[in-house]
């Protein structure tokens, strides 16, 4: 079956066809690490990460790359803030992000290049714009000319108003147009700074991922993904300095986006109190809870991440896993038909989720939940899960417990047996007896 994706620069769905279907090559947009990634970031990591696995059944060989922006003015102010060194900030949240990501059941991707390992290739890049008169240097700033390019603003398709309106935040005396924008910018003695023929200074947001992905890629490849916040000035931006570098008429032959993330209805918000990280949510839930809620909406659709849709999705989880349980030495077997055709009509994850429940033999039922990053582990380490800081018994308190009323039970001492038994439940444990034994959950 062929495999349909939406190109936001067509604006339409387009069978997949890649440039070399010996080697298919992915981009994402990562995190600007200066603190917890909240739970809006991951959205794009989990979509694609499920594209990702998609792509390695289909091609023999893929490469992912998703970047992790490690120089930004936001990065320099927090590192102020905190009274340290900006590279161990940056190294701590990087640490942060990569673990939290993990825990989601997201994959690693094959190359994660940080923006400061690549000035030399974002200089290189900025000076063939200069040469070729796509870029011009400006007190000691590079800029890139937005009217040198006939066709700036096909992503996003805005209007000529629109982009210069979009590009008010870096209105300047030494811009020629109202719409260019930076590709260096100067630092001064106490900021991070790399030599250049313009002077010492840094580079710009969006000349990082051109550069980066030129590096890793190629100068053209087969998809550029991130959320839809980047469309413009981001992705618009990369593409412009990246066509007009390098000469060809495409960047990325398709563009993907996922769409808004809300909270309880509402934009996420610090000032509403409606504000989480993925660190302090996997606190409270199981990773794969809030990878199952991330996929029960289309990526391009918008989603309503609530704390009733995460209990919701743990249920199901514990669903899934009771039919492994016993049962977790069956090897996962093909992707069931179903579940192959929902993820190849453009990451329909609703409908391949909606195709698992359907699914009651544990291999098929693994290898279908498998393909969306679910179902990863051993289903007793599951059932054992519990939120950081809860109450209750231990693991070895419960078998502690569990061997002793068995021990009534051989006894016939059936009140000693339903007190342990009732005792565990109150402390949120629940007991199943079975034909090879008890077993145990944490409510």
């Amino acid at each position: 079956m062929s495999l349909v994706v939406y190109n936001t620069l067509s604006r339409e769905k387009e069978p997949f066809v890649p440039i070399d279907a010996g080697h298919v090559r992915l981009y994402v947009c990562g995190p600007t690490v200066y603190d917890y990634v909240h739970i809006g970031n991951a959205r794009p990591v989990v979509a694609f990460d499920v594209l990702y696995r998609l792509l390695r059944r289909r091609y023999p060989r893929v490469t992912y790359v998703r970047n992790i922006t490690d120089i930004d003015d936001r990065i320099m102010v927090r590192a102020a803030d905190n009274r340290e060194p900006i590279e161990a900030l940056t190294n701590r949240t990087a640490s942060a992000y990569q673990s939290d990501m993990q825990r989601l059941g997201a994959l690693a991707p094959d190359h994660e290049p940080r923006a400061t390992q690549y000035v030399g290739e974002m200089v290189d890049m900025i000076g063939r714009l200069v040469d070729k008169g796509h870029a011009y240097p400006a007190e000691g700033h590079v800029l890139f000319s937005v009217p040198s390019m006939a066709d700036y603003g096909r992503l996003s398709r805005r209007t000529r108003d629109e982009l210069v309106a979009g590009a008010r935040v870096e209105v300047a005396p030494y811009k020629k147009d109202p719409a260019d924008f930076v590709l260096w910018k100067p630092s001064t003695d106490e900021q991070p700074g790399w030599p250049s023929p313009w002077g010492r200074g840094r580079p710009g947001w969006h000349i990082e991922c051109s550069a980066m992905s030129a590096r890793h890629l190629g100068e053209t490849f087969d998809i550029h993904a991130g959320g839809l916040d980047l469309i413009f000035p981001h992705h618009e931006n990369e593409i412009a300095q990246s066509r007009c570098a390098f000469g060809h008429g495409l960047m990325a032959r398709y563009w993907m986006h996922n769409g808004f993330l809300n909270i309880s209805g509402e934009k996420m918000s610090k000032s509403l109190g409606n504000f989480f990280t993925v660190h302090e949510l996997l606190d409270q839930y199981p990773g794969e809870a809030i990878r199952l809620l991330l996929l029960s909406a289309h990526y391009r659709q918008p989603l309503d991440f609530t704390h009733e849709g995460l209990v919701q999705a743990k249920a199901t989880l514990d669903r899934w896993y009771g039919v492994l349980r016993g049962r977790d030495a069956a090897p996962a077997g093909s992707v069931p038909q179903a579940v192959e055709e929902a993820l190849s009509d453009d990451l329909n994850t609703p409908l391949a989720i909606s195709a698992l429940h359907q699914l009651g033999d544990p291999a098929t039922l693994r290898a279908g939940a498998n393909a969306l990053g679910l179902l990863q582990q051993d289903a007793e380490a599951w059932f054992r899960w519990a939120p950081a800081g809860a109450a209750g018994p231990t693991d070895a308190e419960i078998e502690a417990a569990i061997a002793a009323r068995q021990a009534a039970r051989k006894a016939r001492d059936f009140k000693e047996s339903d007190r342990i038994r009732d005792d565990l439940k109150v402390k949120g444990v629940l007991l199943e007896d079975g034909p090879k034994g008890t077993t145990w959950k944490r409510g």
